[in-house]
């Protein structure tokens, strides 16, 4: 009998772990996002990341006119900046608390969601910070999940594309949490989905990292679906 409960009870604990491991928050977070698309003629975003956001904010704005829908958008968007930098800069958050966002796209540096021992340290923090400046100023949050490099990350021995693309994804859904329930932009299940089709190889510039014109396309993609639906 006694085997009988202890099994009951860990088989419990287990559902419990697994319920909250889950990315329930994002759930609300995209019907907070979605309502506030749908409410708005005119939605007015703001790009906060580094040279992954140079030119998605503009191919996003494009998409959506030949769509029907009117976007406006703005960025903070400098070469290697990480959430933490963002998160102590003076001109980050004076655009921020500026005001009139519907919109605050957060988007971090390429490697550091990857990085299970340190994005805790180094991701959750700042995008907790920049999700309640956001929040403060009547905007919502959203999380900008990018993609894993061509070739993976090379100071990880057998890695590849996909390898890293799912950690990206596994980082940026915990932050999303760690957040508060924010949605999550999955331009790399986008770019993931080219590249299992064999049309991954124009999603790249040369250095097997940044997004080409396309790879700007697909990730505009994913901000369109996201917001307004396929």
């Amino acid at each position: 009998m006694n085997s009988i409960r202890r099994f009951l009870i860990l088989s419990a604990a287990a559902v419990l772990t697994a319920c909250a491991a889950r990315p329930a928050g994002t759930g609300v977070g995209r019907r907070i996002l979605a309502e506030r698309a749908a409410g708005n003629r005119e939605l007015a975003v703001l790009f906060i990341g580094n040279s992954y956001s140079f030119g998605v904010p503009k191919a996003f704005a494009k998409l959506a006119a030949r769509r029907g829908k009117t976007v406006k958008v703005d960025q903070v968007t400098h070469n290697g900046w990480t959430l933490a930098r963002h998160a102590a800069s003076p001109e980050t958050l004076a655009k921020i608390r500026a005001g009139g966002w519907d919109v605050i796209v957060i988007q971090e540096q390429s490697r550091i969601p990857s990085l299970p021992a340190l994005r805790p340290v180094l991701m959750f923090p700042h995008v907790r910070t920049l999700a309640a400046e956001a929040r403060n100023r009547n905007a919502v949050p959203v999380i900008y999940q990018t993609w894993g490099y061509r070739d993976g990350d090379r100071k990880r021995p057998g890695d590849d594309f996909h390898a890293m693309t799912r950690r990206v994804r596994d980082g940026c859904a915990q932050a999303a949490e760690h957040a508060g329930g924010l949605a999550v932009v999955p331009a790399g299940e986008f770019w993931e989905r080219e590249v299992s089709s064999g049309r991954g190889g124009p999603l790249f510039m040369p250095d097997g990292s940044h997004p080409s014109p396309r790879g700007e396309s697909i990730a505009a993609e994913a901000f369109f679906e996201t917001l307004f639906g396929k």
